[in-house]
C-alpha cells in the first residue's frame, strides 16, 4: 500500500502575499473615523488571521451589535481594496515553490479567515487558484482562528491526517490554529519577527530559499506537534 500524501496548508493574508500595510493603514482609517486610537499595526501583529469582525470586537470597551461590525468590516475591506489596487504581487520565490511541490506529489489546501470575494480579490487576481487542491475560508467553517476549524477543515477535504501536513502562517493566532489542529508549522515573517513565533519549525522571509525536500526533512527533524499556547490564543481587548 503506497504510502499516503503529505499537504501544505496556506494561510492567504501576509504569506501569499505581503498585505500587512495596506491592511493596517485601512483599520487605521477606519478606526480615525469611528474616534478610535488603537494603533491598528500593534493590532494586526496580535490578531491578524482572524476574520475582521472578530478583530473589531476587540478595540470596543462595549458589545457592538453583529450588524453594526459587519458594516465597519465592510468599510474597512473598502479602504483596504482601494490602497492595495495596484500592489498585489505575490511573495517572492511562490508560484516556483507552489510548481515544485505539485511536481513532488504535495496535496496544496489555502485556509484563510477571509470571505470568498475577498479571497478571489487575492488568488485570481494573482492567477493562483489553480495551485489549490481545496480553498477554505471564513464561510466554510463555524469558528475561525484561532479555533482550529480551518486547518482542520482544510486537512480534511484534502484528505491528508494532520501529522502529514504542515502550514505556513505570518500571524501568531494562525500559529496557535494550527496546533490545535494538530499540524506543525513553518513561520513567514512578513508580519512577525521571527522569535514572536512559539515553536515553528523554521521561518522564512519568502519562498525564495526553502524546497519541498527541505519541508519533507523539517518535519522528519520535528516530529512533534507543539502544544497550543494558552497565553498566545488569547483574543481580549486590545488596549494599543
Amino acid at each position: 500500500m503506497p504510502d499516503q500524501p503529505y499537504a501544505l496548508l496556506f494561510d492567504m493574508d501576509g504569506v501569499l502575499i505581503d498585505n500587512t500595510p495596506e491592511q493596517a493603514r485601512a483599520f487605521q482609517l477606519l478606526f480615525r473615523d469611528l474616534g478610535l486610537t488603537t494603533n491598528a499595526r500593534k493590532l494586526l501583529e496580535r490578531l491578524n488571521g482572524m476574520p475582521a469582525t472578530n478583530i473589531l470586537k476587540t478595540v470596543f470597551t462595549t458589545p457592538v451589535p453583529k450588524k453594526k461590525l459587519e458594516e465597519y468590516a465592510a468599510q474597512r475591506e473598502f479602504l483596504y481594496r482601494t490602497l492595495s489596487w495596484n500592489k498585489r504581487r505575490e511573495l517572492a520565490g511562490l508560484t516556483p515553490f507552489l510548481q515544485a511541490a505539485r511536481a513532488a506529489g504535495f496535496r496544496i489546501g489555502l485556509g484563510t479567515g477571509s470571505g470568498s470575494d475577498t479571497i478571489s480579490y487575492i488568488i485570481d487576481h494573482l492567477d493562483l487558484r489553480r495551485y489549490f487542491d481545496v480553498v477554505v475560508g471564513k464561510d466554510d467553517v463555524q469558528r475561525g482562528k484561532p479555533h482550529q476549524d480551518t486547518f482542520a477543515e482544510t486537512a480534511r477535504q484534502l484528505g491528508v491526517p494532520p501529522e502529514r501536513c504542515v502550514v505556513f502562517e505570518d500571524a501568531i493566532l494562525g500559529e496557535q490554529s494550527a496546533y490545535k489542529a494538530g499540524i506543525r508549522v513553518i513561520g513567514v515573517s512578513t508580519n512577525l519577527r521571527p522569535e514572536q513565533f512559539q515553536a515553528p519549525l523554521t521561518v522564512i522571509r519568502d519562498f525564495t530559499k526553502i524546497t519541498p525536500e527541505q519541508v519533507l526533512a523539517l518535519l522528519a527533524q520535528h516530529p512533534e506537534t507543539p502544544r497550543p499556547s494558552k497565553e498566545l490564543s488569547k483574543r481580549k481587548y486590545m488596549k494599543l
